[in-house]
């Protein structure tokens, strides 16, 4: 797959067939995701694979907006050891987690993790070592019966702006 026709295409699935994904296709994903640009190459995330589906229930469950976490055969979990660029570097890990899934033709959906209520009884569940924090929660899977609508997005002469704001 092109990288420009997947980043245009890539959607948000949050509706799972049952079906599982195997450990190589997780691990592909992941090899991506460890190749992501970092602040200084400190290169900060780990990543848990929760595959458990009593722990994804429970980590769904604690959620504000990811109920259908439950729903995927593998839950990402993105991790970033607290660096003075945590955020950004665990960000771009999460979008090549992203890109990678849709291009392998997995379905993914990027639940927030950092600054939320239940980042810290994520980390407590996972066993996570202190020094890190919780940068997001990615259900992976096959696409469900449920489609996705394309939402509407801002055209490109709304948000450019040449030379000043």
């Amino acid at each position: 797959m092109e990288a420009i026709d997947a980043l245009k295409k890539r959607r948000s699935i949050r509706s799972f067939k049952n079906n599982s994904v195997d450990r190589e296709t997780v691990k592909e994903i992941l090899d991506c995701a460890r190749l992501a640009p970092s602040a200084n190459n400190i290169q900060p995330w780990e990543f848990v694979v929760v595959e458990n589906a009593a722990m994804r229930k429970e980590i769904a469950s604690l959620t504000d907006y990811g109920g259908f976490i439950r729903e995927a055969p593998v839950l990402i979990v993105v991790l970033s050891k607290n660096t003075k660029y945590y955020l950004e570097d665990g960000c771009a890990a999460t979008m090549n987690i992203l890109n990678a899934a849709y291009a392998l033709g997995l379905g993914s959906c990027w639940v927030a993790g950092d600054k939320k209520a239940y980042a810290n009884k994520v980390k407590e569940l996972l066993k996570v070592p202190p020094g890190f924090s919780l940068i997001s929660l990615i259900p992976i899977g096959y696409q469900g019966e449920k489609g996705w609508s394309m939402s509407s997005k801002r055209t490109l002469s709304e948000i450019i702006h040449w030379e000043s704001f």
